[in-house]
């Protein structure tokens, strides 16, 4: 078992040290020369198309309207749909709309899905940039010159995501997540874009090249997180995806474990999904420069898999039901292992809130919280990802992917920007 428990600590301790490399020449690259810089420079004004889908997204919907109405560009539509909402979201919509010539609404009969409701706002667009946000997202007024300044500057791209910063930091699960989005998305997110590209693309902020998405048929409906399927599409058509760490979004996250859990559960499933309906790349020679971008989600859910199975042997050797010629060790307690493995994940902590430092305020006073985040959300993984491989291998295909309401965690006053 000495193999077992080196791969559970080696892996986490080898990939923090990867992704802090990669960051860093991400960071030296292409972030350096922008770095602190309040808006970009001006480029031409290209048309943008926003796209928010709503489902019961009443309560709110006017503050995200109201942001995504006051950014700093001077030509947009925004396109609001109402994906069979029960609640009063229809009738905000469209007194909206009354009020700006800009506001243009769709409502479908029924639920249909996020990714039906993001097509369906895509083909009745008027521009060929998609600028596409959640409705519980508040944009920055300079997240869509960053995103279009992007895409003037390279026709080969198909997508940009942003960078989303988490709003409600009222209790201990929101505030692991500040640091969370700072310390593992984003860092990730740097460190993809130095491999080629990125395992996904933010769904709560992302523009899209419309062209790019109807050569590829648009979003997947029956993907349970179409954000991660599209950004496969896309690339595995030759289109390049991009991260653009300046393009700010202040979006709600859970703050019951109920809700945490729900979230992670399908963002496991999708991943999943996606892992296995890209495994044909490696029958085709020409794209293996995307195989890195697999390999990573692939081995994290051999570790998810490999604890859980450590977990039970750990516990069925301590209650005397199984017996082995050496007492078995849980190598992510504190013990030397554990302690180097704390060490590298602080210095990870470390290193990735410095480099979200000029996007977000306030952030080293969360730095304290994540001494939590392993235990939190370690343990979260680890259980979503063995839920979710049974869950996955035994659904139908073709079963179209619905959304339902999701928990927006506790808010107290204003959002803080």
């Amino acid at each position: 078992m000495e193999w077992l428990g080196g791969f559970l600590v080696g892996y986490p301790l080898v990939m923090a040290l990867v992704w802090m490399l990669l960051a860093l020449g991400f960071l030296l690259r292409r972030e350096w020369p922008d770095r602190g810089r309040s808006s970009p420079p001006q480029g031409p004004p290209w048309a943008v198309s926003v796209l928010i889908p709503c489902f019961n997204e009443a309560a709110n919907l006017a503050e995200t309207l109201r942001y995504a109405l006051a950014i700093d560009w001077p030509q947009f539509e925004l396109i609001a749909i109402n994906d069979g909402s029960s609640d009063d979201t229809g009738r905000q919509l469209e007194q909206w709309a009354a009020l700006d010539p800009r506001v243009r609404v769709v409502h479908l009969a029924q639920n249909q899905g996020k990714a039906m409701a993001l097509q369906a706002g895509a083909l009745l667009a008027r521009h060929e940039l998609l600028v596409c946000i959640d409705g519980d997202a508040l944009l920055d007024p300079q997240a869509v010159a960053w995103l279009v300044r992007r895409f003037q500057a390279d026709p080969g791209l198909g997508a940009v995501t942003g960078n989303p910063r988490i709003r409600n930091r009222t209790t201990l699960l929101g505030r692991i997540q500040v640091g969370e989005f700072s310390s593992i998305v984003g860092l990730i997110k740097r460190a993809q874009s130095m491999l080629g590209g990125l395992f996904t693309v933010s769904g709560v902020i992302t523009a899209f090249r419309r062209s790019a998405l109807h050569e590829v048929g648009y979003w997947s409906v029956d993907m349970l997180t179409e954000d991660i399927a599209i950004t496969w599409a896309l690339q595995r058509a030759g289109w390049r995806v991009a991260y653009q760490p300046q393009a700010l979004v202040w979006i709600l996250m859970p703050e019951t474990l109920r809700g945490l859990w729900k979230q992670r559960l399908r963002w496991a499933e999708g991943g999943i999904q996606v892992l296995l309906a890209n495994a044909t790349l490696l029958a085709q020679p020409c794209q293996w420069r995307l195989l890195p971008l697999l390999l990573e989600p692939l081995l994290s859910l051999v570790w998810s898999q490999a604890m859980a199975l450590m977990l039970l042997l750990w516990l069925a050797q301590q209650l005397g039901l199984v017996a082995w010629p050496q007492p078995l060790g849980m190598p992510l307690l504190p013990r030397a292992s554990g302690l180097w493995l704390g060490a590298i994940c602080l210095l990870q902590f470390g290193f990735s809130l410095w480099l979200d430092r000029p996007y977000d305020r306030g952030l080293g006073r969360n730095f304290y919280w994540m001494i939590w985040y392993p235990v939190a959300f370690w343990v979260l993984t680890m259980a979503t990802s063995v839920v979710a491989l049974p869950l996955v291998l035994l659904r139908r295909r073709g079963l179209r992917a619905r959304w339902v309401s999701p928990d927006r965690g506790v808010r107290i006053g204003s959002a803080e920007l």
